[in-house]
């Protein structure tokens, strides 16, 4: 069983950055892709953008692409979503979420087996 926390959320500028931070617990993250998505008030959840098992693959969604940067720390067993440029339109709750196994590059929800209980981030204008 893996338990991942986020942090990292709250209230920022238009242009302005955030790093959200998801730790896991009860296993290692090594063999794990992951994963962050979000929802706003009345959406569907949405994918952000994965990381592979190793770090070295990363996929964005295209409404990111360019402003986010997913990463991973396996020594802290950590994952990282450095958010840049934010607009309001980035407002939502965001979540980790986290997959077993080596292959592939997944986006939607039921890729995953394991979830935050997610943190807000609200992006004024």
């Amino acid at each position: 069983q893996v338990q991942l926390v986020e942090s990292g959320g709250g209230l920022v500028q238009a242009g302005g950055s955030l790093r959200l931070s998801c730790a896991a617990s009860g296993r290692t993250l090594s063999w794990y892709a992951m994963g962050w998505f979000r929802q706003a008030p009345g959406k569907e959840r949405e994918f952000v953008a994965t990381i592979n098992w190793s770090g070295g693959i990363t996929y964005y969604a295209a409404s990111v692409k360019g402003r986010f940067t997913i990463s991973r720390d396996s020594a802290k067993n950590t994952v990282f979503l450095q958010m840049n440029s934010l607009k309001p339109e980035d407002t939502a709750v965001y979540y980790c979420a986290a997959r077993a196994g080596v292959g592939g590059i997944f986006t939607a929800p039921s890729d995953y087996n394991y979830w935050g209980q997610g943190t807000q981030v609200t992006v004024s204008s």
